[in-house]
C-alpha cells in the first residue's frame, strides 16, 4: 500500500482534520480509512503502524473495498507521519562525502577545489553508519512551502530515502531488519549550507544549518515494505524547476538500510514510527554541483516506487543564488 496522511479540501481551504488512507487508481484517488472505519488504528499514521499486521490487514481490506474515496484534488497531502517518534539521518553514500568535502572552496574554507578521489575519509565512516538526530517537529509534506531561515542565503536540498520502522526492538540484527521495517518514503533534508559550514568548524553540529521550521520534508506517501522489492535498488532523481540536477541509486549505499537499523538499535530501543534517513545519494545536493536554489524555486525528488516529493522555496531575501565564495 501507499499510505498517506491528508486533510480534505474545499472552497474555503482545508478542513484541518488529519486523516489516513491509501493512494489508489494510479495516484488519482485516496481511500479514506478514517472515514470508512472508526477503529483507533485509523486515528493517525502512528496508530496504524502501532497496530501491526492486524491493522495492516484491515487497511488492505478497506483499500480493496474502496467504499470511501476522494479525488486527489479534494485532499492536501501532509507528511505521512507529521511528527515521527524519532528522526535519525545517516551518512551512507561515499560519493556524497567525497564530493561535498571537495567543494569546501565554495565557502572559502579551502582555496581551490579538490579531487574527490583524493579526499581522505576517516576509517570510522567505513566501519559504522554515522548519524545525527534531527528535529521531529519541523517535518512537512509534499506541496508544503519551505520557509527559508533569514540567517541563510545558501539554499540546498538533499535527496534521500527514509526507512520507517514498524516494530519495537533492540539489538536488531541485519538479518532480521526487514521484520522491523514498516516501509519507505522520500526524505528531503534541507540544508542551510552557509550556516552549516560555519557552525561545523566548531566540531559540533549540524545545528541551525539544518534545525529550522519546515526543514525536513517527507512523502508523498509511505510505501509498505511489500511494495518495495529491493530497497537497495531504487532510482533517485532531483529536479529544480523541471530541470534534472542529479540522479543516483540506493545500490551505491556503503551501509545498507539493514545495517542502519541494526546500528540504530545497538543497545537502544527503536520504536514503531521512527525515521532513518539514508543520507544524501552521490550528486544528490546542490553543494556537490556548485548550484544553489533561490526564492520561488520548486524542488522535486522522485524515487522509484515512492512517488514525487515536491516543495517550493520561500526566501524573499534570496532573489538569486549567492556568488562564490559564499561567506561563512
Amino acid at each position: 500500500m501507499k499510505l498517506v496522511t491528508f486533510e480534505r479540501t474545499g472552497p474555503a481551504g482545508t478542513d484541518g482534520v488529519a486523516q489516513v488512507g491509501a493512494v489508489v487508481a494510479g495516484g488519482e484517488r485516496v481511500v479514506d480509512f478514517t472515514a470508512a472505519d472508526d477503529s483507533p488504528w485509523f486515528r493517525d499514521m502512528l496508530a496504524l503502524i502501532d497496530g501491526g499486521e492486524p491493522a495492516l490487514d484491515r487497511a488492505r481490506a478497506l483499500e480493496r473495498a474502496a467504499t470511501r474515496t476522494l479525488a486527489m484534488g479534494e485532499v492536501r497531502l501532509l507528511a505521512p507521519i507529521p511528527v515521527p517518534r524519532r528522526l535519525r539521518d545517516f551518512l551512507s553514500f561515499e560519493q556524497h562525502v567525497r564530493q561535498s568535502r571537495a567543494n569546501r572552496h565554495l565557502f572559502g574554507i579551502e582555496t581551490e577545489p579538490r579531487d574527490p578521489a583524493a579526499v581522505k575519509i576517516a576509517q570510522v565512516w567505513y566501519d559504522r553508519p554515522i548519524y545525527y538526530k534531527s528535529n521531529c517537529f519541523s517535518v512537512v509534506g509534499t506541496g508544503a512551502d519551505i520557509e527559508w531561515p533569514t540567517y541563510s542565503r545558501a539554499i540546498d536540498y538533499e535527496l534521500e530515502v527514509a526507512l520507517v520502522t514498524g516494530r519495537r526492538g533492540k539489538n536488531i540484527t541485519e538479518a532480521s531488519a526487514r521484520d522491523y521495517t514498516f516501509g519507505y518514503c522520500i526524505f528531503n533534508d534541507f540544508s542551510a549550507r552557509d550556516t552549516q559550514f560555519s557552525e561545523m568548524q566548531g566540531t559540533l553540529g549540524p545545528a541551525k544549518g539544518k534545525d529550522f521550521d519546515t526543514g525536513n520534508a517527507l512523502g508523498p506517501w509511505i510505501a509498505t515494505i511489500d511494495e518495495i522489492a529491493d530497497p537497495q535498488d531504487l532510482v533517485m532523481v532531483a529536479r529544480v524547476n523541471g530541470e534534472e540536477w542529479s540522479r543516483g541509486n540506493t545500490r551505491t549505499m556503503h551501509h545498507s538500510f539493514a545495517k542502519l537499523l541494526a546500528y540504530a538499535s545497538l543497545e537502544e530501543t527503536v520504536y514503531p514510527g521512527e525515521i532513518l534517513g539514508s543520507g544524501t545519494v552521490g550528486g544528490g545536493c546542490g553543494n556537490e554541483l556548485a548550484r544553489y536554489m533561490k526564492d520561488g524555486d520548486v524542488i522535486e525528488l522522485e524515487v522509484s516506487g515512492l512517488g514525487v516529493l515536491r516543495n517550493r522555496i520561500v526566501a524573499p531575501h534570496v532573489p538569486q543564488p549567492p556568488a562564490f565564495p559564499i561567506k561563512v
